[in-house]
């Protein structure tokens, strides 16, 4: 069993403080055998504070060379970065990925909507169930407006507003009723060759779940990676090995790696 954690975070993330080299330690000791740094890089806050025209990637190359260092011959570490909130500023975003060093993965991300002046999902106080539908609603429609953007590997956490409806906020919604919505995405990821997340979730719901792992898979996708979303040295690793199982449950024999934006293949 290949163990690697496509989703980390370290504290070149806005909200991570754990230094890379010692999320690396976490990771060798869950016995992840390689890692994908994704620190955040946003289109734009959800305060709607300003961005720079330039994104200075020097701290990610500056972390991720200690780290090698440190880790050198006993785990693989890639260079990564989660991009959110694309559809913000789509040219922004291609222009930070342009001037990037040689990335080895890219996940594309949704955590704000204009509708919610791109607050983030986590800051949404909802009033009812009713009102979480209309957000998945507006959710999924900046998700596929992002796959047709296209310029990524995978697109991240497809599911994500559950975490925070059900499990911050304890209501019971789903994306059920969204069939047709969700399945536009998916054929746009697997006409364009881009692929998926199996988000862990840090142990808590997978994001997404079975039901649309197997509707992707039905429909011919294979790409997919799988990710903690670690924003902690305790979360590197947490429950790879059962996203692995749930993979080969809806059918999946492999899972990717990414070297230089290109998919290494891994037998489940």
């Amino acid at each position: 069993m290949y163990l690697a954690d496509y989703h980390v975070h370290s504290a070149v993330s806005p909200d991570c403080s754990v230094a890379m080299t010692d999320m690396a330690a976490a990771a060798f000791a869950a016995g992840m055998q390689e890692v994908a740094f994704t620190d955040h890089l946003g289109m734009g806050r959800w305060d709607c504070a300003p961005l720079p025209p330039d994104h200075d990637w020097g701290p990610a190359r500056e972390a991720l060379a200690r780290a090698r260092a440190d880790w050198n011959g006993r785990l693989t570490l890639r260079l990564g970065v989660e991009l959110g909130e694309i559809t913000r500023a789509p040219a922004l975003a291609e222009r930070f990925l342009a001037s990037a060093p040689d990335l080895d993965f890219v996940i594309a991300s949704v955590h704000g909507l204009p509708a919610y002046q791109w607050r983030d999902l986590a800051l949404i106080q909802e009033k009812d169930e009713a009102e979480c539908r209309r957000e998945i609603q507006l959710y999924l429609e900046q998700v596929r407006q992002t796959a047709l953007w296209g310029r990524f590997s995978v697109l991240g956490h497809l599911t994500l507003p559950l975490r925070y409806m059900n499990e911050r906020r304890g209501f019971h919604a789903t994306f059920d009723g969204f069939e047709e919505q969700m399945e536009e995405i998916f054929r746009i990821l697997i006409r364009q060759g881009r692929g998926i997340e199996v988000n862990t979730n840090r142990g808590h719901q997978p994001l997404p779940g079975e039901k649309w792992l197997r509707m992707y898979r039905d429909l011919g996708g294979e790409t997919v990676t799988l990710g903690s979303d670690a924003h902690g040295a305790a979360q590197v690793g947490c429950a790879i090995r059962e996203g692995q199982a749930l993979l080969r449950r809806c059918g999946f024999t492999r899972f990717c790696t990414f070297e230089k934006r290109r998919p290494v293949w891994q037998n489940l």
